[in-house]
C-alpha cells in the first residue's frame, strides 16, 4: 500500500501536468481525481475558488493572504468564464479600454457581458466577484481576444464608454486615445453607428490631449456626412504636456501620465530642495554613516533575516561562505554582501551628481550597476544563475499581497526609458527622488530587488536636491507598504509623498 508520502507526490505529479508556462495553475473539477484534489487542498497545493474550480497556491501561504489569488486572477476569468459561454461574451467596455491601457488592477466586481448569462453574482475569494449580465455583445469583428479575455476592441470600447469615463479614469482615458493611431477605424464605427454625440466627445478629448488633427478629422467627416456634431471635451481638466502618438504599447504614455497627474501632490507635500552641498567629501562620509542603518532597515523590509554584526562582519571583509558554517547561510550573507556592493556603487553616483552631473543621466547610466552588484554575490555562490544578471526580466513577476500587477516584460522595456527621461527632465528634486522611487516599483524592472534599488534610486534624487540620506525604517514597513499600495492601486500619491516627506523632514532637523 502507498504511503501517504507517496500518494501526496503523484497528486503533485498530477497537479504539475496541468501546468503551463507560468506557475499559475486553474484546475477544473473534472481535472484532477478526487482523492488528488482532497491530498492536494489539505496541504495547501490547491484553494477552492468557487465550488468545482481551484487555483495553485503555496503550502506556506497565512490564512487571508492574496497573494495566490492575486496573481491568478485575471487567468482563472479567462479560463472559468470561457468554459461557461464559450466565445459568446466580453468584458464590460471600460473594463476593457482599462486593459488596453496596460491597467491591470484587480477590480472588486468584474462585469462580464453574454447573451447566455444569468444576471448573477459570482463571489470569489478576497471580496472579488463576476458579475454576469446578460446581455448582447458586440460582433466578433469589432472584439479582441487578449490573453484569453474577451475585449471590446480599442475603437468600439471608445465609442461605448458613457462620458464618466473620462472623468473617473482620466489617466486610462488619455492612454486609450494616445493609442487611436489611424482614425479611419474609429471614423467607420462613428459613421456607421450615426454617433454624432460620442464624435463630439471623442473629438474634445483627442483635442485635450493634443491630437488637433484627429480631432479636426473626425468633425469635418461626421458634417460632411451631414451629422451635426457638437465638440465637447469630457476631461474636468486641460491637459499640459502632448502624448506621443507613435509609442507602440500604452505604458510609455501611462508613465507620463502620472508623472504629470502626480507632481503637483508631490511638491506640495515635501521639503522644498536645499543648495547643492558645497563639501562632497562631508556629504558622502554622512552617507557611509548611514550604512549600517540604511542596510537594516532596507533588507529587513525585504524579508531578510539581517543582524546588525552581520552587516559589520560584511563591511569589515571577514565574511567567508566558503569555509565558515555560519557565514554559509547564503541566502541573507549574500543579500547583505551585495547590498554594500551596490552601496558602494551609489556613493559613486551620487558624488557624480554633486560634481554637477544630471541625476536623470547619472541614475539611467548606473543603476543597471546597482543591480548587478546587488546579486553578483548570489550568482559566485550558485544560488543564482548568472543569467540573472543580464538585465530588466524576462518574467512577469507579481508583489505579494498586492492588487497591483507590475507591467509584463514587454511593456517594461517601453516604459524604463520614459521613467528615466523624465527624471533627466524634472526640476524639483523631491518630486525626482518620491516618483522616481513610486514609478521604479510601480514598474518592477527586475526579478527581485526592486524595492532595494527603488530605495537606492530616492536617497541618489535627494542627494540632488541637498537632501540627507534617508532610511526608510522597518518599523514603519506597513505605512510605507500601504502607501505605495495606495498610490499603485488608487493613482493617489499623496500618503507616499507625505509619508517620503516626514522622514526627509525629520533628517533636516
Amino acid at each position: 500500500m502507498a504511503t501517504p508520502q507517496e500518494k501526496l507526490a503523484k497528486a503533485l505529479e498530477a497537479l504539475q501536468e496541468l501546468q503551463q508556462d507560468n506557475d499559475v495553475i486553474i484546475i477544473n473539477a473534472d481535472d484532477l481525481p478526487a482523492p488528488h484534489k482532497k491530498l492536494l487542498k489539505d496541504n495547501g497545493f490547491i484553494k477552492e475558488v468557487i465550488k468545482g474550480w481551484y487555483i495553485s497556491t503555496r503550502p506556506d501561504e497565512r490564512e487571508g493572504d492574496t497573494t495566490s489569488w492575486y496573481m491568478s486572477f485575471w487567468r482563472f476569468v479567462s479560463v472559468y468564464v470561457n468554459s461557461r459561454f464559450g466565445n459568446d461574451w466580453c468584458l464590460s467596455a471600460e473594463q476593457s479600454l482599462l486593459l488596453h491601457s496596460g491597467n491591470t488592477i484587480i477590480p472588486t466586481q468584474l462585469l462580464v457581458r453574454s447573451p447566455k448569462a444569468n444576471n448573477n453574482i459570482v463571489q470569489l475569494l478576497h471580496g472579488t466577484s463576476i458579475l454576469d449580465n446578460k446581455l448582447k455583445i458586440v460582433d466578433e469583428e469589432s472584439r479582441i481576444t487578449k490573453d484569453g479575455l474577451q475585449l471590446y476592441s480599442l475603437e468600439d470600447g471608445l465609442v461605448a464608454v458613457g462620458e464618466d469615463f473620462f472623468t473617473r479614469y482620466a489617466t486610462d482615458a488619455r492612454a486609450c486615445l494616445a493609442m487611436v493611431k489611424d482614425g479611419s477605424f474609429l471614423l467607420e464605427k462613428l459613421l456607421n453607428g450615426g454617433h454624432s454625440v460620442v464624435s463630439g466627445r471623442l473629438a474634445g478629448a483627442l483635442r485635450n490631449i493634443g491630437n488637433k488633427k484627429l480631432a479636426d478629422n473626425i468633425l469635418k467627416t461626421m458634417k460632411s456626412a451631414g451629422y451635426d456634431v457638437r465638440e465637447n471635451d469630457p476631461f474636468t481638466e486641460q491637459f499640459a504636456i502632448k502624448l506621443s502618438t507613435r509609442d507602440a504599447s500604452p505604458y510609455a504614455n501611462r508613465m507620463r501620465l502620472m508623472w504629470h497627474n502626480m507632481r503637483e501632490v508631490v511638491v506640495s507635500n515635501f521639503p522644498a530642495p536645499k543648495e547643492l552641498p558645497s563639501d562632497i567629501k562631508a556629504y558622502l562620509k554622512e552617507v557611509e554613516d548611514n550604512y549600517v542603518d540604511d542596510a537594516y532597515n532596507s533588507l529587513s523590509i525585504e524579508g531578510y533575516r539581517v543582524t546588525s554584526e552581520l552587516i559589520e562582519k560584511v563591511k569589515s571583509g571577514n565574511w567567508n561562505p566558503k569555509d565558515n558554517e555560519v557565514d554559509q547561510e547564503a541566502r541573507n550573507a549574500m543579500a547583505a554582501r551585495g547590498y554594500y556592493q551596490a552601496f558602494q556603487l551609489v556613493k559613486e553616483s551620487i558624488k557624480s551628481i554633486l560634481e554637477g552631473e544630471n541625476a536623470g543621466e547619472v541614475a539611467d547610466d548606473n543603476h543597471g550597476d546597482w543591480y548587478r552588484e546587488l546579486f553578483a554575490p548570489s550568482v559566485t555562490a550558485g544560488l543564482l544563475k548568472a543569467g540573472d544578471l543580464a538585465g530588466y526580466r524576462s518574467a512577469q513577476v507579481y508583489i505579494k499581497g498586492s492588487m497591483h500587477t507590475p507591467l509584463n516584460p514587454d511593456a517594461v522595456r517601453d516604459a524604463m526609458p520614459v521613467l528615466f527621461d523624465l527624471i533627466r527632465e524634472e526640476t524639483h528634486a523631491g518630486v525626482r527622488a518620491v516618483l522616481g522611487h513610486f514609478l521604479f516599483v510601480f514598474i518592477h524592472p527586475y526579478m527581485d530587488g526592486n524595492g532595494r534599488i527603488g530605495r537606492f534610486l530616492f536617497n541618489v534624487m535627494l542627494a540632488s536636491g541637498g537632501y540627507s540620506w534617508t532610511v526608510v525604517p522597518l518599523a514603519q514597513r506597513e505605512t510605507y507598504m500601504a502607501a505605495l499600495e495606495q498610490a499603485s492601486v488608487h493613482g493617489d500619491i499623496t500618503y507616499f509623498a507625505k509619508f517620503l516627506g516626514g522622514l526627509v523632514q525629520e533628517g533636516l532637523k
